[in-house]
């Protein structure tokens, strides 16, 4: 979401700030971005050809002077669409054999695994599944921002979007810019989930009044650095994996390069270290009680000669003692299983991949694993509250997935929807409310992954609703190739959906905004709530908080970034944090985004850190892995 260059009487780009380190300086990769003059690549994370290196920013040309506005009231609740008739899936006739009743899962099915489809071509198509970076097998990478750049990854460059700025706000009044429709009469229900990392949480009292949450504002929001962590040195012009950050109330865990390290959260020392074998693939944002969570990683160190060791070690980590508890393996016949994705829900760590999926429980008992005769396998599982399959049934060119609420101790299938055949992929982006996110018949058109959420009843099976979210009004997104928890920039609490609506024209000269609006769940129609992120800065949901919205406020390039407090209820805004606006800082925060970044936030502490690590390509910068900022 790239906004217009700085104005001319700001400086270069500095090289970085906070005390002096130990590792020589460095500018981060170029960035990579659609080519406007090719068609929509398919799907979010789609390796793209790299830009060329920007030349030094300069003056944006001049405007009109009197540049077109977007029509007034635009964002605001317009007419309400004619709602959508929900499908009426069809009650399945059974688990497995036809008639039969939902039985422990992973039954046996009719048709022998492997059958003709099963791996053929269309699954790992070019660009999925193929090796985008030495030391990572098995993911596309998306491709991150241009440091330096506000309001990084929009399918929009800044030069491009000042030349069709005028085309692009005479076809919003045309059109009546974004749809923003009201559904009257705020229908929320019962929410009985708690907040938690992705997304979901929230109660409802039934009248529109949300249940407080825990995050309360500082007397004073002005936040400092607290540290930052130095990218880690990457050798043979490669890319590695160094996916995965969890906040504990003692510390800041990030990984690096084959292996995790415990940060103390206020000041920045390692206060524990687990070496791995090899680089995390992946790495779940679900943490139990206890604090434990788990990971995928390499067996060994990838190498010129051997690029890749596949991603089949599961690991449980205790996030408060810094150790591996255990590392379990699963085979099929006499090899070793890749895993795509990681979960956890209760007790339970869940694998999926093609070759199906796994689980264990936190013991490190062995709860259920792919079954050679099945004709469907699980390609990946949402965790958090419940336990969701992603499970695939079908030859390539008529395949069904399969959404399943399972027991996360026993496997047993609760509830299952058949989604259309011809879905070739779907993402869970809540477990409880269920919602499911997939881009039906390759719609979406902007490598967002999502033209529709799916609403399920997950004690049912049956479709609540389908809510319509056309890429080129909203601004969330779903990978759902082989993660199928990989959803960013939306949230879901209070049984509604809030997502960001992509950026627009603001009111300052060549300044750009968006807004979060409100979907209900049981409806799909808009709720007419909507948060604006203001004037040169663009909002993104990163989680519930209770019954409130937390999001982060990406800034213009004279400002701090902030992180607010939504109700939700009334859509009021409470500022929780706000960073410096200095050069140095501000450089830093915006070389990292919501859509390429992971970014954690509680009890006044920000995290934002990398998920790629690769070879510093100059000394001019520095570059990091992570950085913190706190509130007094």
């Amino acid at each position: 979401m790239t906004q217009p260059p700085p104005p001319p009487q700001q400086p270069p780009q500095g090289g970085g700030f906070g005390p002096p380190q130990d590792q020589p300086p460095q500018t981060p990769p170029p960035a990579a971005g659609p080519d406007l003059g090719k068609s929509p690549q398919p799907g979010y994370g789609y390796p793209q050809a790299p830009q060329a290196p920007q030349a030094p920013q300069t003056p944006p040309p001049a405007a009109p002077q009197n540049p077109p506005q977007p029509p007034a009231g635009y964002g605001y609740p317009q007419g309400a669409p004619a709602p959508q008739t929900p499908q009426t899936p069809q009650t399945p006739p059974g688990y497995g054999y036809p008639g039969q009743q939902p039985g422990p899962y992973g039954q046996p099915q009719q048709a022998p695994y492997g059958q003709p489809g099963y791996g053929q071509p269309g699954y790992g198509q070019p660009g999925y599944g193929q090796q985008p970076g030495y030391g990572y097998p098995q993911q596309a990478m998306p491709h991150p921002p241009q440091a330096g750049q506000p309001g990084g990854g929009k399918k929009f460059n800044a030069q491009m979007l000042i030349i069709v700025a005028a085309v692009v706000a005479i076809a919003l009044i045309i059109g009546g810019g974004v749809w923003y429709a009201s559904s009257g009469k705020d229908e929320g229900k019962q929410n009985d989930t708690a907040g938690q990392s992705g997304g979901t949480g929230g109660t409802d009292d039934g009248n529109g009044g949300t249940a407080s949450g825990k995050e309360k504002a500082p007397s004073d929001p002005s936040a400092k650095v607290l540290f930052q962590v130095p990218a880690p040195e990457v050798k043979n012009d490669s890319t590695v994996v160094v996916s995965g950050s969890w906040l504990t109330d003692k510390a800041y865990v990030k990984s690096g390069i084959a292996r995790i390290v415990g940060y103390d959260r206020d000041k920045g020392g390692e206060l524990w270290k687990i070496p791995l074998a090899g680089p995390v693939c992946q790495a779940s944002r679900h943490v139990t009680d206890d604090n434990l969570t788990a990971v995928l990683y390499q067996p060994a160190m990838p190498t010129k000669a051997d690029p890749s060791h596949g991603c089949s070690q599961i690991a449980l980590i205790d996030l408060d003692a810094g150790k591996r508890l255990w590392t379990k393996t699963v085979k099929t016949g006499d090899q070793l299983i890749n895993f795509d994705n990681i979960t956890l829900s209760g007790k339970t760590v869940a694998v999926g991949s093609t070759s199906g999926g796994a689980a264990f429980d936190v013991s490190g008992k062995l709860l259920w694993s792919p079954k050679p005769a099945d004709s469907c396998y699980d390609a990946g599982y949402g965790g958090g509250d419940k336990l969701v399959a992603v499970r695939k049934c079908g030859s390539y060119d008529q395949r069904q997935l399969h959404i399943q609420t399972i027991d996360p101790k026993s496997g047993k299938v609760i509830s299952e929807y058949k989604m259309t055949e011809g879905i070739e992929y779907a993402s869970i982006v809540s477990t409880n409310p269920l919602v499911v996110a997939a881009d039906v018949g390759d719609s979406a058109g902007d490598g967002s992954g999502i033209s529709d959420f799916f609403s399920i009843d997950g004690k049912t099976g049956k479709l609540r609703t389908r809510i319509s979210a056309p890429g080129e009004q909203f601004a969330a997104r779903c990978e759902g190739i082989t993660r199928v928890e990989a959803c960013n920039l939306l949230a879901v609490g209070n049984d509604r959906l809030y997502l960001p609506t992509e950026e627009h024209d603001g009111t300052g000269k060549y300044s750009q905004t968006n807004e979060i609006v409100a979907f209900d769940l049981a409806t799909g129609k808009q709720t007419g709530q909507r948060a604006d992120a203001g004037d040169g800065y663009t909002i993104s949901p990163l989680r519930m908080d209770g019954g409130n919205l937390i999001a982060y406020k990406r800034p213009p390039y004279d400002k701090g970034g902030q992180i607010v407090s939504i109700s939700g209820a009334g859509f009021k805004e409470t500022t929780l944090l706000q960073n410096p606006a200095t050069d140095a800082v501000r450089d830093v925060e915006t070389s990292m985004s919501p859509e390429y970044s992971e970014f954690l936030y509680a009890d006044g502490h920000l995290f934002m850190s990398k998920v790629y690590a690769s070879k510093r390509s100059t000394v001019r910068d520095k570059e990091y892995l992570a950085v913190g900022f706190g509130t007094s």
